[in-house]
């Protein structure tokens, strides 16, 4: 049975100038790739230690050789579900203005949006934490482990936060920004548990945003901040949005 909630909310995004989207590991779910935590995350199956920014440089060999099969062998293949791509249009006719993500795993820049804010970074470039350069991630690169700068031959890090490191800059800055700017927070697959990214949805509702959440099961947002809850997987919720909106603009436009 259809959510009544879905065209109300699909009115608010059409009426008002600057939404952001608010994504997180259950927006990639339905594109193969599980969420760290959780019963079937990733660390009940892995050491997390191997993301910690210390063992990281303390043994490169070993936590390279899990990075590598999880997020390189494993899920290096995922590509854009119905969610991803339903981002994409709406910012295409001017109804998202910007998607900060938690994920790492690039699909949003697959499906096409172009104002992306990576929160935790991005595991498809690496960085050498000597000489600041990026590279993207190829089969050449990581044939020899750990994968070493090809200018200063120092240990290569994937682009993304480990443990033990702070949110970057200019995406801390950024994400910010859109707290400040923006009218809606469309928040999508998150379960609002991982901080500080889990406090950028409180900031917003408390500078009088209005909050759409999309989650299979209520979150800690949920009897909190959000305003409208619609309850299912992200791509199918955001398949019937996205739906919707582009009903509303064919009436608008007529």
């Amino acid at each position: 049975m259809q959510d009544p909630h879905i065209y109300q909310a699909a009115e608010i995004i059409c009426s008002v100038k600057r939404v952001t989207a608010f994504t997180g590991a259950g927006i990639s779910a339905e594109s193969g790739i599980p969420p760290f935590r959780g019963p079937n995350g990733l660390w009940s199956r892995y050491d997390s230690s191997v993301l910690d920014i210390h063992h990281f440089y303390q043994d490169p060999v070993r936590s390279w050789s899990t990075i590598k099969k999880i997020f390189y062998e494993n899920f290096q293949a995922a590509i854009p579900n119905a969610a991803h791509l339903a981002l994409s249009d709406m910012e295409a006719h001017g109804h998202i203005h910007a998607v900060i993500t938690q994920n790492i795993d690039n699909l949003h820049q697959k499906a096409g949006s172009r104002v992306v804010i990576e929160y935790h970074g991005n595991s498809q470039r690496l960085i050498c934490r000597k000489c600041g350069r990026l590279y993207p991630v190829t089969e050449e690169l990581l044939l020899d482990l750990p994968p070493l700068c090809p200018n200063c031959h120092q240990v290569l890090k994937p682009d993304f936060v480990f443990f033990g490191e702070p949110i970057p800059v200019k995406a801390h800055q950024n994400a910010l920004r859109e707290t400040r700017a923006s009218d809606v927070w469309l928040v999508i697959g998150t379960t609002g548990e991982v901080f500080p990214a889990a406090s950028l949805p409180l900031e917003a509702k408390s500078r009088g945003k209005k909050i759409i959440e999309i989650n299979i099961e209520p979150s800690s947002y949920t009897p909190q901040i959000t305003d409208i809850f619609l309850q299912g997987t992200a791509a199918s919720v955001m398949s019937e949005l996205n739906s919707w909106i582009r009903k509303i603009d064919v009436l608008h436009a007529g």
